[in-house]
């Protein structure tokens, strides 16, 4: 009973969606109308929801039902056929991608932006520097203590703190990080992004791995300046980090390469029909949907970025 429930009660919420977008919707999708499900890397709601918002105010026979949830249940939802656009982190691999041939479906990986990794820490936090070798002694378990870093923070034990266990940070932190090698059974998982930054902001030991769009500052309109409650480490490649090669996810230094911690974002699209999905993917990729990019701090893939100089006392 509680499961038939729970059915009709997604029903309704569809129809409700259809009919408060107009009847002239109602059963027909088309690249601008109806309404679809999709799923979302949770590390990038913040900037699903700014390009949702805006594509319903555009379009406004068009509802998107959003699903955050972690990078592997996201394309997970793509490969059983239970929504047929993804945003994450990666492009489909190969064997996914045969796996959809095998069943006469031809889906693509669209890149829309180029993210970064943000390290952040306690505002209290001495150290503000990392460079990549610390971070994999950091992360596979080797330091445990801040004051076993150069820099001998009186913080205490370092509390790393991920989103969850399958999010796509996991992911990046053992692939291009720690080079395979698995992450330290100290390192915890708060739930998501949000928690992370909540967790962080009170816990002067804590070191919080996220995504760069959770971090911009919602009232620069340029995108030039962080979060408050918490502070936004440097990271640098060199195995004497300083203060002149060191940088923060910056959309310049992302543009540069000079910040390491990259990564790419992609629309994973299954859509035959070429509706809906379609419609979403033509607003994402076009000025207005890589103008939004541009403002949540990522770098678009498809439009130049405006260079402003920033001078901050170090």
């Amino acid at each position: 009973m509680k499961k038939w429930s729970n059915y009709t009660g997604f029903v309704f919420v569809l129809l409700l969606m259809v009919a408060c977008k107009g009847n002239s919707s109602a059963g027909q999708e088309t690249l601008f109308s109806g309404v679809m499900s999709i799923a979302v890397d949770q590390t990038l709601a913040p900037l699903a929801e700014e390009e949702i918002a805006v594509f319903e105010s555009r379009y406004q026979y068009a509802g998107i039902l959003p699903e955050y949830t972690n990078e592997v249940e996201a394309i997970n939802l793509l490969l059983k056929d239970s929504v047929r656009f993804v945003i994450a982190t990666r492009p489909l691999s190969g064997e996914e991608t045969e796996s959809f041939h095998s069943r006469k479906f031809f889906p693509r990986s669209i890149k829309i932006a180029t993210d970064g990794i943000a390290l952040i820490v306690h505002r209290q936090n001495a150290d503000s520097i990392v460079n990549l070798d610390m971070l994999q002694q950091i992360f596979s378990g080797k330091v445990t203590d801040w004051k076993e870093l150069p820099s001998r923070s009186a913080s205490g034990e370092i509390q790393v703190v991920f989103d969850h266990p399958n999010s796509s940070t996991v992911r990046y932190v053992i692939d291009s990080i720690c080079r395979g090698e698995p992450l330290s059974g100290r390192c915890r998982a708060a739930g998501t992004n949000q928690r992370v930054i909540d967790y962080v902001a009170r816990t002067p030991g804590a070191l919080g791995v996220i995504g760069v769009n959770w971090i911009s500052e919602d009232q620069d309109s340029l995108c030039k300046d962080f979060r408050k409650d918490i502070q936004v480490m440097r990271v640098s490649r060199s195995r004497q980090p300083s203060c002149q090669n060191s940088y923060q996810p910056y959309q310049y230094y992302l543009y540069t390469g000079q910040y390491p911690l990259r990564r790419d974002i992609y629309i994973l699209l299954n859509d035959p029909k070429g509706v809906l999905p379609t419609g979403l993917t033509s607003f994402i990729t076009g000025a207005q949907g890589q103008r939004i990019i541009l403002k949540a701090g990522l770098l678009p893939a498809t439009m130049p970025v405006n260079i402003v100089d920033i001078r901050s006392e170090l």
